[in-house]
């Protein structure tokens, strides 16, 4: 058994092993991370032989945590992530590039459309119609899009939207608001089986779909992190925010938000979590919270996409993969029974 695991801003965890009589055997630690002393090395690997298959993470990285000398010292990785990887490998985990992935990116397309292609498509992973897929939104009209669970009267000013043309929609992943413009914002969604996340907790899983971005950032000279649990930041203010949905056979939608530009007296017009968040402190603290990318790069929208995109593929694989008449035409359907309704819309008053 196999299991890899990229630690988010560190190094490479790799693990083999096998299982015997319900315990790990033969197990052998590798990666390009530093680790002295030399020998501990060793000693990891005999912690963790002997160990019942079905010990959690917890219980795995304690294991090696005691199997280290006192002095030790671990560069680029933890014992948790050892303890990841473990479960990774027992889990039949696949990496990145144990899959060919597809690419979709159209041209502008309503916020309703969006919120139905987001299902079609995973649906579409998951019963294998279609490969894992990278895709690329561009906007047709702005829009306030709720998380799944979010109320429409605690979230949004309807006065205000109706005022500045803002349609309300609702996605099918949880997590917070997002006020989107044409031209100013980046969205990308990954449709992926449940076993390139195989092993991960739910917060670790955020960080480890999105550390392709923060290597793409970093091309771009933007230095960003991940904020647990879904935020993309800098040093000078918050530049994404993601959100996840798992089908029932683990199959995964994660999607992402990034701010290239901001209208921040709009923003905080039309959502009313703006104005609690930012109650006494004025539009600046808006526009600093939200640190747009057109500032810290310098670039047009359109390259700094295609450099993520350019990130994505020399790392993984892409292949253009357009979108087919039958998943539009299942999407459409989908609005017209689900997402323009006002029982979705208005799921939570």
């Amino acid at each position: 058994m196999h299991g890899e695991y990229k630690v988010p801003g560190g190094k490479l965890v790799v693990v083999d092993l096998d299982v015997r009589d319900g315990r790990l055997a033969d197990v052998q630690l590798s990666g390009d991370f530093f680790l002295e002393p030399d020998d501990a090395l060793e000693a990891i690997d005999a912690a963790l032989t002997g160990l019942p298959a079905d010990a959690d993470a917890a219980d795995v990285a304690g294991r090696v945590r005691s199997a280290l000398p006192r002095d030790a010292v671990l560069l680029g990785f933890t014992p948790e992530a050892v303890a990841t990887t473990v479960r990774r490998a027992v889990g039949g985990a696949t990496g990145w590039l144990d899959h060919d992935w597809q690419f979709v990116h159209t041209g502008p397309q309503s916020p309703l459309t969006h919120m139905a292609l987001d299902e079609v498509l995973t649906r579409e992973v998951a019963a294998g119609r279609r490969g894992p897929t990278l895709r690329v939104w561009e906007w047709a009209s702005r829009a306030v899009v709720l998380g799944s669970f979010q109320s429409v009267v605690n979230e949004v000013d309807r006065e205000a939207a109706d005022r500045f043309d803002v349609e309300v929609v609702r996605r099918i992943s949880g997590g917070g608001a997002m006020f989107v413009e044409p031209g100013n914002t980046i969205t990308y969604s990954l449709y992926a089986p449940g076993s390139l996340v195989e092993g991960l907790s739910f917060t670790e899983s955020y960080a480890f779909l999105d550390d392709w971005v923060l290597v793409a950032l970093g091309d771009l000279g933007v230095k960003a992190w991940y904020q647990p649990i879904n935020d993309i930041t800098t040093d000078q203010g918050k530049i994404a925010g993601a959100a996840q949905k798992r089908l029932g056979d683990g199959t995964v939608l994660h999607h992402v938000t990034m701010s290239y530009d901001i209208d921040a007296a709009k923003m905080v017009q039309v959502l009313r979590i703006g104005r609690e968040k930012l109650s006494g402190k004025g539009l600046a603290s808006a526009a600093k919270r939200v640190d747009p990318l057109r500032r810290q790069t310098g670039l047009p929208r359109e390259e700094v996409i295609d450099s993520m995109v350019a990130t994505f593929r020399r790392q993984y694989g892409l292949t253009d993969a357009p979108l087919t008449d039958a998943e539009l035409a299942a999407a459409d359907e989908l609005v017209r029974t689900k997402f323009a309704t006002p029982e979705w819309i208005g799921r939570v008053p």
